[in-house]
């Protein structure tokens, strides 16, 4: 995955255009189409100004790369990638987003936020969730994106189908990373120690009871425990001294405190051995290519005014990417015969090559599809594959034929120069011209070696151009000689009497024999 080893920093995959509205940026998008490889995407979301960036860079491997904010002022805007490779998952590459604080009063668009929030779960197989202090009702209704999804997200194309709704989307959600950072309390409950992950399903515990209040209270716990099937907390205490905060990508990691290093490196473990390839509906992973193209179709849903639908999103792009790789695997078969086909040649080697390339551009195209369970743009491939070969096969006898065409004349330009003056319409004429005509057919064969089908044809063709002009000379030559016995009947028969015998001989031969002997050849 060479994209990723030369991204030393993180750009910006979706932002707001001139508009205001979301787009994709052509240069992330590149990036994206670059990466062959399967992609294992965790996204970062949370209140602005929560230390989200420090996080991806950790798990980048780098102290700076995404912008960290020292001020009131939230740094990140839409959503920025990093892609690196996979320090566990060898031939995997790490998709990092980091995406816009949610809750900044500045911009002043809520439905921004929730965009942004939707695009971070439809993309990424891990969602981290980054929140400051204690995961406590506040903290709960701060998360009200969750409850919004089943809103403004789809998995069903038709309305009307009515799975179990919680478990459709459990299905097609990331793993979920609760990331409480400056928390100062002890993990206890009574007397008795419990983990971070207990902590956390304590907190999402709903209540008993009906009241509207109850509801209210229980809402975005039960979306998270519905929608999200996988759960997992950290809790990272304050990383260092409120000065030293102000300059956290000059922090060594001795400057540190040593509990959140450790809980940072048990954070980046925990991702790096437990975050899975990006699938979607139908359990298809998804490459780097097939990432950039999925995050143009949400992109242009939310656009369109449109609710995302994870159903069409994978229909639109298994069309985008499979015509894509029909393209693809057709331009490889045709360069790959180009090189290979050295025109004119022998159908039968033809045959062999056009069979080997054509087996990998079906590989090629097999490697860059997305979700053909039927086939249907593999047999579009192979439809074009036939006529591009059908067309070879055309090219293939034109050039035989162009080459053969130039080396007959080449090489029996003497002989029909020999017919066509008459040289042979003399006693013994007939073997001078079968046994030149062997010797110039063998040397036409030797350099038409590959040219079989059409050697044969046109060295019949010109045989047969031959003897009939031949023919047209003795026909000429006993007209005149009609004309000649009625003036002087005696010389004229004598004469006739001389040659008779040798034009009968010639012509028979050169027509029959003569052809004959030329089919022996080519046996």
């Amino acid at each position: 995955m060479a994209c990723s080893r030369l991204m030393s920093v993180p750009v910006c995959l979706i932002e707001n255009d001139e508009k205001g509205k979301l787009h994709v940026r052509k240069e992330a998008k590149d990036i994206l189409d670059g990466i062959t490889e399967p992609v294992v995407v965790v996204s970062v979301v949370g209140l602005y100004r929560t230390g989200k960036s420090y996080l991806m860079n950790r798990l980048a491997g780098q102290q700076s790369g995404f912008a960290l904010g020292s001020t009131i002022e939230s740094k990140t805007k839409g959503i920025w990638m990093w892609c690196v490779p996979h320090p566990n998952k060898k031939g995997h590459t790490l998709v990092l987003l980091d995406t816009e604080g949610l809750g900044d009063v500045e911009k002043g668009d809520e439905k921004h936020d929730t965009w942004i929030f939707c695009l971070a779960v439809l993309l990424s197989s891990t969602l981290v969730y980054n929140s400051l202090g204690v995961i406590d009702n506040t903290a709960l209704e701060k998360l009200h994106y969750v409850t919004e999804l089943t809103e403004n997200i789809r998995v069903k194309a038709k309305v009307g189908q009515h799975e179990e709704e919680s478990a459709d989307f459990m299905r097609v959600f990331p793993s979920f990373v609760w990331a409480v950072r400056d928390f100062t309390l002890e993990l206890k409950r009574g007397d008795k120690l419990i983990t971070s992950d207990e902590y956390l399903e304590g907190a999402l515990k709903p209540k008993t009871g009906s009241s509207p209040q109850t509801a209210q209270f229980n809402l975005p716990r039960n979306c998270l425990r519905q929608f999200f099937a996988v759960r997992k907390c950290f809790v990272f205490p304050r990383p260092a001294s409120t000065q030293n905060m102000r300059r956290m990508e000059q922090l060594t990691e001795e400057e540190l405190e040593s509990e959140f290093l450790e809980q940072a490196n048990n954070f980046c473990c925990y991702v790096y051995n437990n975050a899975e390839p990006k699938t979607v509906t139908g359990g298809c992973t998804l490459t780097g290519t097939a990432l950039g193209n999925l995050a143009e179709v949400y992109v242009e849903a939310i656009r369109s005014g449109n609710v995302p639908c994870l159903e069409n999103a994978v229909v639109s792009l298994a069309k985008i990417q499979n015509v894509r790789a029909v393209d693809e695997a057709l331009q490889f078969y045709m360069i790959e015969m180009l090189k290979m086909a050295l025109l004119p040649m022998r159908p039968e080697e033809l045959s062999d090559i056009h069979t080997d390339v054509e087996k990998k551009a079906i590989e090629v195209f097999i490697t860059m599809s997305f979700n053909d369970n039927d086939q249907i743009y593999q047999r579009e491939l192979m439809g074009k594959i036939h006529d591009e070969y059908q067309q070879l096969l055309q090219q293939n006898q034109e050039e035989s034929i162009k080459q053969c065409k130039a080396v007959l004349h080449e090489v029996f330009d003497t002989l029909e120069k020999g017919v066509f003056d008459g040289s042979y319409l003399k006693s013994g004429g007939y073997r001078q011209y079968r046994d030149m005509l062997g010797h110039l057919t063998n040397d036409y064969r030797a350099r038409t070696r590959s040219q079989i089908m059409e050697k044969d044809a046109l060295l019949q063709k010109n045989l047969q151009e031959q003897a009939s002009h031949m023919q047209r000379q003795i026909d000429s030559l006993r007209s005149e000689m009609n004309k000649e016995e009625k003036s002087k009947p005696s010389t004229v028969s004598r004469i006739m009497d001389g040659i008779g015998a040798t034009t009968e001989l010639i012509l028979p031969g050169f027509v029959s024999r003569g052809l004959s002997a030329v089919s022996k050849w080519f046996k």
